[in-house]
């Protein structure tokens, strides 16, 4: 769901100016060709797609208003991270004011490709609206991008051990390229152990920020990110509560997805459900069109066919479960975007 995949770098690229970034002309030939082979795919598999419609005339009510509820709480869990993560910097949101936010952040993402940006920019400046200091402000949008990120790691892992050796031949090729990206990573957290290593990296660091200004203006940037995400809340068992509702988030997505399988018949391939659910989530965290449209639903059909489901139950599943967590969405968005917009009472402090 777009507005559960905004990234801490979005989040930074939205509240730096409180402007988004611009997608490029890269970007927006990559959206044209990936459109292009939706349609394609479309055309090529109409008869798969008349199969499904027929299954989804046939849906039963009970698991789809399981799957409406499941999609409900997963909202309440995200507005519950960025509840603690405001109340950790002083300031009380209400369940309600802090949920309709979120609703409404979702809306923005999927409206336009590239909605991440759009959507972070806005959440920042509402928050903005209503009180919050700039530091914290940019501090609960990095953090809840993080722990979003950080919960869909686990939920991976989870799906990888649940799939077995076929889960580990699915993502192991594309794995095969970060891996020096990892060994790299832990040979500079070895090498930092050492006093002399430290000291060249951060000649290094000096130097590179002395000739450019665009280097000065990024270490800046990132440096104001750490003191920023540092100011929240110091240690690590204050940060559980969030973080378990950031993976009940993901979680309770998940069970919405298995209530759509559930509502039309379907078996639930519950050894690949999870990886499915994840790989889709990295295409479909790029946004190269509007709320994924097309991405999110070739991915996830593709992969629940590889995990044994037939073509056309694999379609009218995900079509349905996008139905409800995506497109029965929008409309609630974005009269929560009007409501958000037009009603700016500062909250109050906590006593």
């Amino acid at each position: 769901m777009p507005g559960r995949q905004a990234s801490a770098a979005e989040a930074h690229a939205g509240w730096e100016t409180g402007r988004p970034a611009r997608p490029g002309a890269l970007w927006w030939l990559a959206a044209v060709l990936l459109a292009a082979a939706v349609v394609l795919v479309a055309v090529l598999r109409r008869r798969e797609l008349a199969q499904a419609y027929h299954l989804i005339a046939g849906v039963h009510p009970l698991p789809v208003a399981v799957a409406v509820g499941c999609e409900a709480l997963s909202f309440l869990c995200f507005a519950g991270v960025y509840r603690w993560l405001l109340a950790a910097g002083g300031m009380r949101w209400s369940l309600r004011r802090t949920t309709a936010v979120v609703v409404a952040a979702n809306s923005v993402a999927g409206a336009l490709p590239g909605g991440a940006a759009f959507s972070a920019a806005w959440v920042y400046r509402q928050l903005r609206r209503r009180g919050t200091e700039q530091v914290l402000a940019a501090a609960v949008l990095v953090m809840a991008g993080v722990l979003s990120v950080l919960s869909l790691a686990v939920v991976f892992l989870v799906g990888v051990a649940a799939a077995g050796p076929a889960g580990l031949r699915t993502v192991l090729l594309p794995l095969v390229g970060l891996l020096p990206v990892a060994g790299i990573a832990l040979a500079v957290f070895g090498a930092s152990r050492f006093a002399g290593f430290r000291a060249a990296a951060e000649r290094t660091w000096q130097r590179a920020g002395a000739r450019s200004p665009r280097i000065r203006t990024g270490q800046q940037a990132l440096v104001r990110l750490i003191d920023q995400a540092r100011a929240l809340q110091p240690g690590l068992r204050p940060w559980l509560r969030p973080f378990t509702l950031a993976l009940l988030n993901w979680g309770l997505d998940v069970a919405g997805l298995a209530a759509a399988l559930w509502a039309l018949g379907i078996g639930v391939p519950w050894h690949g459900l999870l990886l499915a659910y994840v790989l889709t989530q990295i295409p479909g965290s790029l946004r190269l069109t509007p709320g994924s449209l097309g991405v999110v639903e070739t991915s996830l059909s593709a992969l629940l066919v590889l995990y044994g489901l037939p073509s056309a139950s694999a379609i009218a599943a995900t079509l349905l479960y996008r139905a409800v967590s995506f497109w029965a969405l929008q409309p609630i968005g974005w009269a929560c975007w009007l409501a958000v917009t037009l009603h700016a009472r500062p909250p109050r402090r906590p006593g």
